[in-house]
């Protein structure tokens, strides 16, 4: 993986960290909303497991090692599920979500771009309103605040069925933050940022050098000197909007070294943590202060990876604290305190296995995986609360760990991989088929727990491929003479097309999977007229397509198609105008996100982010276990299992709907 030049994910950060992220929620009363709703003579429960790829699934099956996938299988249907195009999660989940292709819920990528500026933004969440403030002394007070809204369109699965009176509860859905107004219980996934306003930033304290490159991002370094073994630091929080120079909001932070012991004390926020070396603490809650009177919380976790010789302590993201959260996190609002009520604090960013911290080696494989595993117990606990209460309608509960552990796991499976470790495969090896056969248990533990009326689906989103290559689109635009720049000589120096010469540009890469025509009158500098751009999109992705890898000869594009052949539907405008389809083993580079253009055309992966997903969606297609049987479910797509759910619920189709019953 490439480490120069982009923050990974720096992209998703774009538009959380403005002063909307700040407009303050308050605090309902602890008494909780009762979901009314019919009863339904079926019931539907939706197990999202991110990423299962059908491949080690059946092959697992075959193998005898996934006994409740198989028992399933034999009475209702296990196969491949077709995903979306581009299979990139808030795309795939958006399909499922709203039943229909990205032309219908206007989600097209992890990113998209504003046209008259070229400036990318989160497709998923954005900013509504204008801020009105009054300055008073060194403060800056708010008179009408923007507020994050979602920027998914159509109506949710879950909106359809509260039109029919049919109630839902749908855990951590990726792609639904904020959350969709509706009043059915919601709880925000992917997407949802830690208190900070970033898709997650760790702090690591410790006393040795240590060098985070800043490209790859995800978490500061506090160097610490320890006299007497004692030493004092701040803790980062959000930004103070109210302030007139915006300072960071910190909160004190002493340590104490036990002189004999591998034990450290850490003072914080008037509460004290004991801890011994390789020991996490529980969730702490932090206040941070902003103005008299007005503060917000969050709550994070430590972890004492080393006391000695060197000092060693990892803080998690400062996540959205559930029992009083500073945005919305939950419809209706008191449902993320009645959770918080009932289970104490627990993980609110959007992916919150945090994958920085092991891409960085601040964490190794052994504590990431003791993370993701407390974060899955937490939400299993969630799971467990309700299906006790799960009487009627759709129950959706989703898990991140199966996407997240391939990402970062997937080089110590696969010999072939650039960052394969054979000593760490030994112990880390098989960590994806143990996930798998983590979540068969689930399978069979939900079992268990429902009735015979209700019908259980488990859905993936896309499957996973390896990641050997990266492919800087950008780059390849340059030298074939689609993208011009200013000064040459600083290829590569320049994100956010700062260098680019758009008088002379043609064409242009944002996102992962995405291409753009620089249309006259569309984009704000456009020299391409739009007659003349379905002959442009077809000579560069026949181009592209034609591409080979001069290390091995692979193609590194496997299609490179159209909007106009992808995508139907009343958003399509707001969309790319070629769709990449990336060969197994390549991917776009995190470079080309951001609209760089680096010298080499390639680059071998040799991170920890090994595995993954944003290739063309014929070689990713997700699962679908179903424990009913289903009628031609040969080539089903997420807006078949969409449009499923409602036929088992007994709601029709909207006009919206894509999808087919497979019932």
């Amino acid at each position: 993986m490439s480490t120069k030049g982009l923050s990974r994910r720096k992209f998703l950060e774009l538009q959380l960290c403005g002063g909307a992220f700040l407009a303050l929620a308050g605090t309902p009363a602890l008494a909780f909303a009762k979901r009314s709703g019919r009863a339904t003579p079926t019931k539907v429960l939706v197990l999202g497991l991110d990423g299962m790829d059908p491949r080690i699934v059946r092959q697992m099956m075959d193998d005898g090692r996934l006994p409740t996938f198989t028992k399933v299988a034999r009475q209702g249907y296990f196969g491949p599920l077709g995903t979306s195009r581009p299979p990139q999660s808030p795309v795939a989940w958006s399909n499922f979500i709203a039943g229909c292709n990205p032309g219908g819920h206007g989600i097209f990528d992890f990113m998209h771009r504003y046209p008259e500026t070229y400036l990318p933004y989160l497709s998923t969440a954005g900013t509504e309103g204008s801020s009105k403030t009054v300055r008073i002394g060194g403060y800056v007070l708010p008179l009408a605040s923007a507020k994050v809204i979602d920027l998914r369109r159509g109506r949710a699965l879950w909106e359809i069925l509260e039109e029919h009176d049919i109630p839902a509860t749908v855990f951590k859905m990726p792609a639904n933050y904020p959350p969709t107004p509706t009043r059915q219980r919601t709880f925000s996934g992917m997407g949802t940022p830690d208190l900070l306003g970033s898709y997650g930033t760790f702090s690591y304290y410790t006393d040795e050098p240590v060098f985070i490159d800043p490209d790859l991002g995800g978490g500061t370094v506090h160097d610490v000197w320890l006299e007497d073994d004692t030493f004092s630091a701040q803790l980062i929080g959000p930004v103070n909007t109210f302030r007139k120079d915006a300072p960071d909001v910190r909160i004190e932070l002493k340590v104490y070294r036990d002189p004999d012991n591998p034990v450290a004390r850490i003072d914080v926020a008037g509460q004290e943590l004991i801890l011994r070396q390789g020991e996490w603490s529980r969730w702490v809650e932090l206040e941070f202060p902003l103005v008299p009177g007005v503060s917000v919380t969050g709550i994070c976790r430590f972890f004492l990876k080393q006391v000695r010789p060197a000092f060693r302590l990892y803080v998690t993201p400062i996540n959205i604290d559930p029992a009083n959260p500073a945005q919305p996190l939950s419809t209706p609002e008191d449902y993320a305190l009645e959770l918080a009520d009932r289970f104490g604090p627990f993980s609110t960013k959007g992916l919150p296995a945090d994958t920085h911290a092991l891409a960085h080696g601040v964490l190794d494989e052994a504590d990431f995986l003791a993370m993701d595993h407390a974060i899955l117990q937490d939400d299993l606990a969630i799971l467990d609360f309700e299906l006790e209460r799960f009487s009627s309608g759709m129950l959706f509960f989703y898990v991140s760990s199966t996407d997240q552990r391939a990402h970062m796991f997937w080089r110590l499976r696969d010999p072939q991989h650039p960052a394969h470790d054979p000593k760490l495969a030994r112990e880390f090896g098989g960590t994806l088929e143990s996930t798998y056969e983590e979540m068969d248990r689930l399978v069979d533990h939900v079992l268990g727990k429902i009735d015979r009326d209700t019908m259980l689906l488990v859905v993936s989103d896309h499957g996973f491929n390896p990641y050997y290559r990266s492919f800087h689109l950008n780059s390849w635009l340059v030298d074939n003479g689609y993208l011009a720049l200013r000064d040459p000589r600083r290829r590569g120096q320049s994100e956010l097309f700062r260098n680019v010469d758009w008088s002379a540009t043609r064409a242009y890469a944002l996102g992962f999977n995405a291409l753009y025509v620089n249309q006259a009158g569309r984009e704000g500098q456009g020299i391409v007229p739009a007659a003349e751009a379905p002959a442009l999109l077809d000579q560069i992705g026949q181009r592209l397509v034609a591409e080979r890898d001069p290390l091995g000869g692979q193609a590194p594009v496997l299609r490179a198609d159209a909007a106009r052949d992808c995508y139907r539907g009343p958003y399509v405008a707001i969309g790319p105008d070629l769709v990449i389809g990336y060969n197994r083993g390549y991917r776009a580079s995190w470079e080309t996100a951001l609209g760089k253009a680096p010298l080499e055309l390639y680059e071998t992966n040799t991170g920890k982010w090994s595995g993954d997903h944003m290739m063309a969606a014929e070689i990713l297609p997700g699962i679908l276990l179903s424990n009913r049987p289903l009628k031609n479910p040969a080539n089903a797509t997420l807006c078949d299992a969409t449009a499923t759910v409602l036929a088992a619920l007994g709601v029709p189709l909207p006009a919206q709907m894509e999808g087919r019953p497979l019932l």
